[in-house]
């Protein structure tokens, strides 16, 4: 399986890289604007680089994973498509021209622009968001299933704005597409990459009848949990804690409050790395199968739809139908 890699950062080098080449029966190429950067990384790792874009779709890959930041990923992908790539693998956020701390209405826009052109070429979008690869979310997923939890009716969120678009994903994932938003700015601006963030409080409906709250901040601590997420369903109750913590369910058919808790030998970190693993893996399966993403693009369009639904009811302090202003169709 012929994979290429566009954009040879720390995130490729850390988690996609070494991942990729435990596979036997995976070939990279890596490309980078800076071929010195993609010769390196070539080096580094033992596997093929292109110095152009003519050079890199000359073995016709299978799929072309997209790690460039955020702030050029529109550019970078919209450079692919006169290539008719089978499938790209994007890094979330979809777009964010100004970084991910920084989403603003266009990015939607833009995204939705990329996601329509990638149609036309008939090229498969999937998206990574490897949050929902932790063995907690996957746990609740069974259990929900399993248990007959019925319709999530309401969620309450509080999440560092490094787990930021990752929450705001969950959240879709357990409960359903963004209807209402209203959305309100904090005074008071906290560190995070190098600049500061206000905080963010939203409150919205979601889902088929569920309604919700969410708080974003950097203003917590790192040492604890970075995000946290309860969500009520008709049967029972779920509430996560960070990438390593326990997972509380209530069920309320059976009268029963149990807690799982992961084994302590394994860093916040280690689980971190495990997530992108079983995402990667995960996808490269869904290739072999012939099957769809596991995450597909659209995902990625929702979660911005969310943050530009909340960035223009913050701006304009009102009430944000998120499917009249920030309409997905015709995206599949």
């Amino acid at each position: 399986m012929e994979i290429a890699i566009v954009g040879v950062g720390k995130v490729a080098e850390d988690n996609y890289i070494p991942t990729l080449l435990h596979h036997k029966d995976v070939s990279l190429t890596c490309y980078s604007r800076t071929s010195e950067r993609a010769e390196a990384t070539g080096q580094k790792f033992g596997v093929r680089t292109a110095r152009t874009l003519d050079e890199l779709f000359e073995r016709q890959p299978q799929a072309v994973f997209v790690l460039t930041r955020e702030e050029q990923r529109f550019e970078a992908t919209q450079a692919l498509l006169p290539f008719k790539p089978k499938r790209l693998f994007l890094e979330k956020p979809l777009v964010a021209r100004g970084g991910q701390a920084h989403v603003v209405p266009q990015d939607f826009w833009d995204a939705k622009t990329l996601l329509l052109q990638a149609q036309e070429a008939k090229a498969e979008v999937a998206m990574v968001f490897n949050y929902r690869f932790f063995d907690q979310i996957q746990r609740a997923q069974r259990l929900i299933q399993e248990r007959n939890f019925g319709d999530a009716i309401s969620v309450v969120a509080l999440t560092h704005f490094a787990c930021w678009s990752h929450c705001i994903d969950l959240i879709l994932e357990f409960v359903g597409p963004l209807r209402e938003i209203s959305a309100q700015q904090g005074n008071q601006p906290y560190p995070f990459e190098g600049g500061e963030v206000s905080d963010v409080i939203a409150s919205f409906l979601i889902g088929n009848h569920a309604s919700g709250v969410l708080l974003g901040t950097s203003g917590i601590n790192w040492n604890f949990p970075l995000f946290e997420l309860t969500v009520n369903f008709e049967g029972g109750r779920i509430h996560f804690r960070d990438l390593d913590q326990n997972m509380e369910v209530l069920d309320y058919r059976s009268k029963v409050h149990e807690i799982f808790s992961p084994s302590r030998d394994e860093s916040r970190w280690t689980k971190y790395n495990e997530s992108f693993e079983k995402s990667i893996d995960a996808y490269l399966d869904s290739i072999r199968k012939g099957a769809p993403p596991p995450v597909p693009g659209i995902a990625g369009l929702l979660e911005l739809q969310f943050e530009a639904s909340l960035k223009k009811s913050s701006a304009e302090h009102r009430p944000v139908v998120s499917s009249e202003e920030f309409p997905t169709d015709p995206v599949r």
